[in-house]
Protein backbone atom coordinates (compact mmCIF):
# COMPACT_ATOMS: atom_id res chain seq x y z
CA UNK A 1 0.00 0.00 0.00
CA UNK A 2 1.22 3.47 -0.79
CA UNK A 3 0.28 6.38 1.40
CA UNK A 4 -3.37 7.22 0.97
CA UNK A 5 -4.64 3.79 -0.02
CA UNK A 6 -8.11 3.38 1.38
CA UNK A 7 -9.27 0.46 3.43
CA UNK A 8 -8.17 -1.30 6.57
CA UNK A 9 -4.47 -1.16 7.35
CA UNK A 10 -4.38 -3.14 10.58
CA UNK A 11 -5.48 -6.77 10.39
CA UNK A 12 -5.54 -8.54 13.71
CA UNK A 13 -2.81 -11.12 14.09
CA UNK A 14 -1.15 -10.26 10.79
CA UNK A 15 2.03 -8.55 9.68
CA UNK A 16 1.56 -5.46 7.55
CA UNK A 17 2.23 -6.22 3.87
CA UNK A 18 2.38 -3.32 1.44
CA UNK A 19 0.50 -3.69 -1.83
CA UNK A 20 3.00 -2.78 -4.55
CA UNK A 21 0.78 -3.52 -7.55
CA UNK A 22 0.82 -0.11 -9.24
CA UNK A 23 -0.06 1.21 -12.68
CA UNK A 24 3.38 0.77 -14.21
CA UNK A 25 2.93 2.75 -17.42
CA UNK A 26 6.06 4.82 -18.07
CA UNK A 27 6.73 8.13 -19.78
CA UNK A 28 9.88 7.46 -21.81
CA UNK A 29 11.83 8.97 -24.67
CA UNK A 30 11.11 5.96 -26.88
CA UNK A 31 7.38 6.11 -26.14
CA UNK A 32 7.27 2.35 -25.53
CA UNK A 33 4.14 2.69 -23.38
CA UNK A 34 2.56 5.35 -25.56
CA UNK A 35 3.75 8.36 -23.56
CA UNK A 36 6.75 10.60 -24.21
CA UNK A 37 8.04 13.58 -22.21
CA UNK A 38 6.19 16.73 -23.29
CA UNK A 39 6.24 20.06 -21.51
CA UNK A 40 2.80 20.99 -20.20
CA UNK A 41 1.09 17.69 -20.95
CA UNK A 42 1.32 15.99 -17.56
CA UNK A 43 0.30 16.94 -14.04
CA UNK A 44 2.01 15.49 -10.98
CA UNK A 45 -0.57 15.09 -8.21
CA UNK A 46 0.86 14.91 -4.71
CA UNK A 47 0.13 15.54 -1.05
CA UNK A 48 2.75 17.16 1.15
CA UNK A 49 1.86 14.76 3.95
CA UNK A 50 2.88 11.65 2.01
CA UNK A 51 6.53 10.51 2.11
CA UNK A 52 6.23 8.67 -1.21
CA UNK A 53 4.82 11.77 -2.93
CA UNK A 54 7.41 13.93 -1.19
CA UNK A 55 10.11 12.06 -3.13
CA UNK A 56 8.62 13.17 -6.46
CA UNK A 57 8.26 16.76 -5.23
CA UNK A 58 11.94 16.86 -4.24
CA UNK A 59 13.23 15.29 -7.46
CA UNK A 60 11.09 17.63 -9.58
CA UNK A 61 12.53 20.58 -7.63
CA UNK A 62 16.15 19.44 -7.84
CA UNK A 63 15.93 18.82 -11.59
CA UNK A 64 14.08 22.06 -12.30
CA UNK A 65 11.07 20.42 -13.92
CA UNK A 66 8.53 22.87 -12.51
CA UNK A 67 8.04 24.49 -15.91
CA UNK A 68 7.59 21.17 -17.71
CA UNK A 69 5.39 19.25 -15.29
CA UNK A 70 2.71 21.11 -13.35
CA UNK A 71 1.85 20.02 -9.82
CA UNK A 72 -1.52 19.56 -8.18
CA UNK A 73 -1.76 19.46 -4.40
CA UNK A 74 -4.21 17.39 -2.39
CA UNK A 75 -5.01 18.25 1.20
CA UNK A 76 -3.53 16.28 4.10
CA UNK A 77 -6.63 14.25 4.92
CA UNK A 78 -8.99 12.09 2.93
CA UNK A 79 -11.99 9.87 3.49
CA UNK A 80 -12.51 6.27 2.45
CA UNK A 81 -12.98 7.27 -1.18
CA UNK A 82 -10.00 9.33 -2.20
CA UNK A 83 -7.56 12.18 -1.77
CA UNK A 84 -9.35 15.48 -2.41
CA UNK A 85 -8.31 18.86 -3.82
CA UNK A 86 -9.72 20.71 -0.84
CA UNK A 87 -6.82 23.20 -0.76
CA UNK A 88 -7.89 24.68 -4.12
CA UNK A 89 -10.61 27.32 -4.56
CA UNK A 90 -13.94 25.59 -4.87
CA UNK A 91 -12.33 22.29 -3.93
CA UNK A 92 -11.33 21.49 -7.52
CA UNK A 93 -7.94 21.09 -9.11
CA UNK A 94 -7.59 24.15 -11.38
CA UNK A 95 -6.06 22.15 -14.25
CA UNK A 96 -7.87 18.82 -14.12
CA UNK A 97 -11.16 20.16 -12.81
CA UNK A 98 -11.43 17.20 -10.45
CA UNK A 99 -12.64 17.23 -6.85
CA UNK A 100 -11.06 13.87 -6.09
CA UNK A 101 -7.98 12.14 -7.41
CA UNK A 102 -10.03 8.99 -7.94
CA UNK A 103 -11.63 10.68 -10.96
CA UNK A 104 -8.32 10.35 -12.83
CA UNK A 105 -8.08 6.69 -11.85
CA UNK A 106 -11.67 5.99 -12.92
CA UNK A 107 -11.08 7.84 -16.20
CA UNK A 108 -8.40 5.23 -16.90
CA UNK A 109 -10.43 2.31 -15.57
CA UNK A 110 -14.03 2.77 -14.35
CA UNK A 111 -13.62 -0.41 -12.32
CA UNK A 112 -10.18 0.43 -10.91
CA UNK A 113 -9.93 -2.01 -8.00
CA UNK A 114 -6.94 -0.73 -6.07
CA UNK A 115 -6.35 2.16 -3.68
CA UNK A 116 -6.17 5.74 -4.87
CA UNK A 117 -2.59 6.73 -4.18
CA UNK A 118 -0.22 9.67 -4.50
CA UNK A 119 2.01 10.53 -6.22
CA UNK A 120 0.18 10.16 -9.48
CA UNK A 121 0.94 11.50 -12.93
CA UNK A 122 -2.15 12.43 -14.95
CA UNK A 123 -2.37 13.15 -18.68
CA UNK A 124 -4.04 16.56 -18.85
CA UNK A 125 -5.17 15.96 -22.45
CA UNK A 126 -7.38 13.05 -21.41
CA UNK A 127 -7.71 13.44 -17.64
CA UNK A 128 -6.55 9.83 -17.24
CA UNK A 129 -4.03 8.47 -14.80
CA UNK A 130 -0.75 7.57 -16.48
CA UNK A 131 1.13 6.06 -13.55
CA UNK A 132 1.26 5.86 -9.77
CA UNK A 133 4.42 3.74 -9.75
CA UNK A 134 6.32 6.05 -7.42
CA UNK A 135 9.71 4.23 -7.34
CA UNK A 136 10.01 4.21 -11.14
CA UNK A 137 8.49 7.67 -11.45
CA UNK A 138 11.40 9.52 -9.86
CA UNK A 139 13.99 7.48 -11.74
CA UNK A 140 12.27 8.40 -15.00
CA UNK A 141 12.26 12.07 -14.06
CA UNK A 142 16.04 11.78 -13.80
CA UNK A 143 16.70 9.69 -16.89
CA UNK A 144 13.86 10.26 -19.38
CA UNK A 145 13.18 13.98 -18.87
CA UNK A 146 16.75 15.21 -19.38
CA UNK A 147 15.74 17.52 -22.27
CA UNK A 148 13.68 19.50 -19.76
CA UNK A 149 16.13 19.57 -16.84
CA UNK A 150 17.33 22.98 -15.67
CA UNK A 151 20.85 24.08 -16.40
CA UNK A 152 22.98 22.79 -13.52
CA UNK A 153 20.58 19.97 -12.60
CA UNK A 154 22.33 17.27 -10.55
CA UNK A 155 22.68 13.69 -11.70
CA UNK A 156 20.63 11.91 -9.05
CA UNK A 157 21.04 8.51 -10.69
CA UNK A 158 24.57 8.36 -12.09
CA UNK A 159 24.99 5.35 -14.32
CA UNK A 160 28.22 4.15 -12.69
CA UNK A 161 26.54 4.00 -9.26
CA UNK A 162 23.11 2.66 -10.18
CA UNK A 163 23.62 -0.85 -8.84
CA UNK A 164 24.83 0.54 -5.52
CA UNK A 165 22.03 3.11 -5.37
CA UNK A 166 19.42 0.45 -6.16
CA UNK A 167 20.75 -1.90 -3.49
CA UNK A 168 20.89 0.85 -0.87
CA UNK A 169 17.41 2.08 -1.74
CA UNK A 170 15.91 -1.41 -1.68
CA UNK A 171 17.33 -2.25 1.73
CA UNK A 172 16.23 1.07 3.14
CA UNK A 173 12.76 0.57 1.67
CA UNK A 174 12.19 -2.82 3.24
CA UNK A 175 13.74 -1.97 6.62
CA UNK A 176 13.08 1.77 7.10
CA UNK A 177 10.67 3.40 4.62
CA UNK A 178 8.25 0.49 4.89
CA UNK A 179 9.64 -0.65 8.23
CA UNK A 180 7.94 2.17 10.13
CA UNK A 181 4.63 1.11 8.59
CA UNK A 182 5.20 -2.51 9.58
CA UNK A 183 5.54 -1.26 13.15
CA UNK A 184 2.55 1.07 13.02
CA UNK A 185 0.16 -1.34 11.31
CA UNK A 186 1.28 -4.57 12.95
CA UNK A 187 -1.68 -6.76 13.79
CA UNK A 188 -0.04 -8.63 16.66
CA UNK A 189 2.61 -8.14 19.31
CA UNK A 190 4.84 -10.66 17.54
CA UNK A 191 4.56 -8.83 14.21
CA UNK A 192 5.29 -5.51 15.89
CA UNK A 193 8.29 -6.83 17.83
CA UNK A 194 9.81 -8.28 14.69
CA UNK A 195 9.26 -5.08 12.71
CA UNK A 196 10.65 -2.95 15.54
CA UNK A 197 13.86 -4.99 15.73
CA UNK A 198 14.38 -4.86 11.98
CA UNK A 199 13.81 -1.11 11.82
CA UNK A 200 16.28 -0.20 14.53
CA UNK A 201 18.85 -2.72 13.34
CA UNK A 202 18.89 -0.89 10.02
CA UNK A 203 18.91 2.55 11.64
CA UNK A 204 21.94 1.48 13.67
CA UNK A 205 23.64 0.34 10.46
CA UNK A 206 22.87 3.65 8.77
CA UNK A 207 24.16 5.54 11.79
CA UNK A 208 27.50 3.78 11.41
CA UNK A 209 27.52 4.14 7.62
CA UNK A 210 26.88 7.89 7.75
CA UNK A 211 29.34 8.59 10.56
CA UNK A 212 32.22 8.65 8.07
CA UNK A 213 30.56 9.74 4.82
CA UNK A 214 28.27 12.61 3.96
CA UNK A 215 25.89 10.81 1.60
CA UNK A 216 24.66 7.26 1.22
CA UNK A 217 26.33 6.47 -2.11
CA UNK A 218 29.24 8.34 -3.64
CA UNK A 219 30.06 11.91 -2.70
CA UNK A 220 26.93 13.64 -4.03
CA UNK A 221 23.20 13.56 -3.36
CA UNK A 222 21.53 10.68 -5.19
CA UNK A 223 18.11 9.07 -5.45
CA UNK A 224 19.05 6.97 -2.41
CA UNK A 225 19.29 10.07 -0.22
CA UNK A 226 15.98 11.45 -1.45
CA UNK A 227 14.22 8.19 -0.59
CA UNK A 228 15.64 7.94 2.92
CA UNK A 229 15.19 11.62 3.74
CA UNK A 230 11.41 11.67 3.44
CA UNK A 231 11.10 8.99 6.13
CA UNK A 232 13.69 10.52 8.45
CA UNK A 233 12.08 13.97 8.21
CA UNK A 234 8.84 12.47 9.54
CA UNK A 235 10.37 10.20 12.15
CA UNK A 236 10.10 12.22 15.34
CA UNK A 237 6.90 14.01 14.31
CA UNK A 238 4.86 10.88 13.59
CA UNK A 239 6.67 7.55 13.46
CA UNK A 240 8.27 7.65 16.91
CA UNK A 241 4.94 8.05 18.71
CA UNK A 242 2.12 7.30 16.26
CA UNK A 243 3.78 4.18 14.85
CA UNK A 244 5.42 3.12 18.15
CA UNK A 245 8.95 3.38 16.70
CA UNK A 246 10.12 4.55 20.08
CA UNK A 247 13.44 2.95 20.96
CA UNK A 248 15.03 6.27 20.13
CA UNK A 249 14.16 9.52 18.42
CA UNK A 250 15.99 10.61 15.32
CA UNK A 251 17.63 13.40 17.32
CA UNK A 252 19.28 10.69 19.45
CA UNK A 253 21.21 9.34 16.45
CA UNK A 254 24.12 11.79 16.08
CA UNK A 255 25.07 10.95 12.49
CA UNK A 256 21.55 10.31 11.17
CA UNK A 257 20.24 13.50 12.76
CA UNK A 258 23.10 15.58 11.36
CA UNK A 259 22.63 13.93 7.94
CA UNK A 260 18.93 14.76 7.97
CA UNK A 261 19.61 18.37 8.97
CA UNK A 262 22.21 18.62 6.20
CA UNK A 263 19.67 17.52 3.59
CA UNK A 264 16.86 19.57 5.13
CA UNK A 265 18.97 22.70 4.77
CA UNK A 266 19.81 21.85 1.15
CA UNK A 267 17.55 23.70 -1.33
CA UNK A 268 14.92 21.33 -2.67
CA UNK A 269 14.58 19.25 0.48
CA UNK A 270 13.45 21.14 3.58
CA UNK A 271 11.50 23.65 1.51
CA UNK A 272 9.11 20.82 0.53
CA UNK A 273 8.33 19.75 4.12
CA UNK A 274 5.04 20.85 5.72
CA UNK A 275 5.00 19.58 9.31
CA UNK A 276 1.39 20.54 10.19
CA UNK A 277 0.09 18.71 7.12
CA UNK A 278 2.25 15.69 7.88
CA UNK A 279 0.95 15.41 11.43
CA UNK A 280 -2.65 16.11 10.47
CA UNK A 281 -2.62 13.34 7.90
CA UNK A 282 -1.26 10.59 10.11
CA UNK A 283 -3.10 11.45 13.30
CA UNK A 284 -6.47 12.24 11.66
CA UNK A 285 -6.67 9.62 8.88
CA UNK A 286 -5.33 6.62 10.79
CA UNK A 287 -8.29 6.28 13.12
CA UNK A 288 -7.51 2.62 13.82
CA UNK A 289 -4.36 3.80 15.56
CA UNK A 290 -5.56 7.19 16.82
CA UNK A 291 -9.37 7.02 17.20
CA UNK A 292 -9.55 10.41 18.96
CA UNK A 293 -7.92 12.15 15.97
CA UNK A 294 -6.08 14.42 18.37
CA UNK A 295 -3.01 15.91 16.68
CA UNK A 296 -0.04 16.44 19.04
CA UNK A 297 1.49 19.89 19.37
CA UNK A 298 5.12 18.70 19.36
CA UNK A 299 7.86 18.11 18.61
CA UNK A 300 9.78 21.37 18.25
CA UNK A 301 11.10 21.17 14.68
CA UNK A 302 13.31 24.27 14.80
CA UNK A 303 16.31 21.99 15.37
CA UNK A 304 16.22 21.08 11.67
CA UNK A 305 17.85 24.45 11.02
CA UNK A 306 20.67 24.05 13.57
CA UNK A 307 24.28 23.66 12.32
CA UNK A 308 25.09 20.10 11.25
CA UNK A 309 28.85 20.18 10.61
CA UNK A 310 28.64 17.62 7.83
CA UNK A 311 30.75 19.74 5.48
CA UNK A 312 33.84 18.37 7.22
CA UNK A 313 33.13 14.97 5.66
CA UNK A 314 33.60 16.46 2.19
CA UNK A 315 31.20 15.67 -0.60
CA UNK A 316 29.59 17.97 -3.12
CA UNK A 317 25.80 18.13 -2.72
CA UNK A 318 25.06 18.76 -6.42
CA UNK A 319 28.26 17.38 -7.92
CA UNK A 320 29.10 19.48 -10.96
CA UNK A 321 25.65 21.05 -10.83
CA UNK A 322 24.12 23.87 -8.84
CA UNK A 323 21.34 24.26 -6.25
CA UNK A 324 17.82 24.88 -7.53
CA UNK A 325 16.35 28.34 -7.19
CA UNK A 326 13.46 29.14 -4.86
CA UNK A 327 10.24 27.19 -5.45
CA UNK A 328 7.49 28.92 -7.44
CA UNK A 329 5.41 31.20 -5.26
CA UNK A 330 2.31 29.00 -5.58
CA UNK A 331 4.27 25.93 -4.43
CA UNK A 332 5.94 27.38 -1.35
CA UNK A 333 5.25 25.82 2.03
CA UNK A 334 3.19 28.31 4.07
CA UNK A 335 5.06 30.34 6.69
CA UNK A 336 5.20 28.53 10.00
CA UNK A 337 4.68 25.12 8.41
CA UNK A 338 8.37 24.35 7.97
CA UNK A 339 11.14 24.54 10.54
CA UNK A 340 11.07 28.33 10.73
Amino acid sequence: MAEGEQGTYVKSGEEFVRDTDYVTTRITCDGADGFTPEAGRYRLVVARACPWANRAVIVRRLLGLEGAISMGMCGPTHDARSWTFDLDPGGRDPVLGYERLQEAYFALDPDYPKGITVPAIVDTTTGKLVTNDYPQMTLDLSTEWTDFHREGAPDLYPEALRDEIDAMAQTNFTEVNNGVYRCGFAGSQEAYDKAYRRLFTRLDELEEHLSTRRYLVGDTITEADVRLFTTLARFDAVYHGHFKCNRAKLIEFPALWAYTRDLFQTPGFGDTIDFPQIKEHYYVVHTEINPTRIVPQGPDVRGFLSPHGREQLGGRPFGDGTPPGPPPEAERVPPGHGAD
